[in-house]
C-alpha cells in the first residue's frame, strides 16, 4: 500500500517526443501504462505536462519574440500535449479529464477548477492540467506545484532523463554522485537545477515532497517508488 493517496506527476514535453514525431504514440501508450500501474495501487494521479517538444516560450523570447507572446504559445503547446495524453488514456480505457489554466472554448477542455479536479480524482479519473499557471512568465514546474497544492497532493513526482538529483550533471561529469534525499534549503542553496526556486519555495511552505526520477527507461520505476523502494531523489523539509 502506497504512503501517498494523491500525487502530481510532472512530465516534460520532450519526454513525449521521438526522432520521428513531435508526440510519439508509442511513448503515449507507455505513459498510460505507467499511470494505470499507479492507479492499481489505489493512488490518485494528477498530471502537469510541459510543451517543450512543440514550443518553448523562453527560447522564443531569446530569439527576439515578445516574452509574453512566446509564453502564451508555450502554454498552448502544453494543451496540445495534454490532449494527446488524454486521447491515449481513453483508447486504453482510462477515465480522464483535461483542464486548462485559461478558458478554451469549443469543448476542447474545461477551465481549471480545483473543486471539480478533486472530485474527478476521487472518482478515479486522471486529471491532466494544461496551460501552466494560466499566466505568462511562470514555468510548468511552478504550475505543477500550484496544482499539487490546489488538489491536496502529498508529493510532486518529476520525471526527468536521469534517475535523480546529482552533485553535478552526470552526462558531463562521470564523478557526479546521486543524492538519496535533500532538504529544500539544500536544493536552493546548492542551486541545483531540478525545479525553479519558486516551485521549491511553494513545496517547502506547503510541506509537499518532490521526487525526481527517471520514468520512461523502466515502466515500473514510479510504481516501485510508491511501494517504498529507494529510487530517485526525495526533496523534503
Amino acid at each position: 500500500m502506497s504512503k501517498y493517496k494523491r500525487i502530481l506527476l510532472k512530465l516534460s514535453g520532450e519526454a513525449l517526443a521521438s526522432f520521428e514525431n513531435t508526440v510519439d504514440p508509442a511513448t503515449l501508450d507507455k505513459v498510460v501504462g505507467i499511470i494505470k500501474s499507479v492507479q492499481n495501487q489505489g493512488v490518485e494521479v494528477g498530471i502537469v505536462v510541459g510543451g517543450g517538444n512543440i514550443f518553448r516560450g523562453a527560447a522564443l523570447a531569446e530569439a527576439g519574440m515578445n516574452r509574453v507572446t512566446g509564453d502564451h504559445m508555450g502554454m498552448l503547446a502544453t494543451v496540445m500535449n495534454a490532449l494527446a495524453i488524454s486521447d491515449s488514456c481513453r483508447k486504453n480505457n482510462v477515465d480522464v479529464l483535461v483542464m486548462s489554466g485559461f478558458p478554451i472554448g469549443g469543448g476542447v477542455c474545461e477551465p481549471m477548477d480545483h473543486n471539480k479536479a478533486k472530485q474527478a480524482l476521487s472518482e478515479g479519473k486522471v486529471v491532466i492540467f494544461s496551460a501552466g499557471t494560466g499566466a505568462p512568465c511562470f514555468t510548468t514546474d511552478t504550475g505543477a506545484t500550484l496544482r499539487a497544492i490546489e488538489i491536496g497532493a502529498q508529493a510532486v513526482f518529476k520525471a526527468t532523463k536521469v534517475d535523480g538529483v546529482y552533485t553535478a550533471d552526470p552526462m558531463k561529469d562521470p564523478s557526479a554522485t546521486r543524492y538519496d534525499t535533500l532538504s529544500f534549503d539544500e536544493a536552493i542553496s546548492k542551486n541545483l537545477k531540478i525545479m525553479d526556486t519558486s516551485a521549491f519555495a511553494m513545496c517547502r511552505e506547503h510541506n509537499i515532497e518532490i521526487c525526481v526520477f527517471s520514468m520512461l527507461e523502466d515502466a515500473n520505476t514510479l510504481s516501485n517508488i510508491l511501494k517504498g523502494e529507494a529510487l530517485g531523489t526525495i526533496v523534503r523539509n
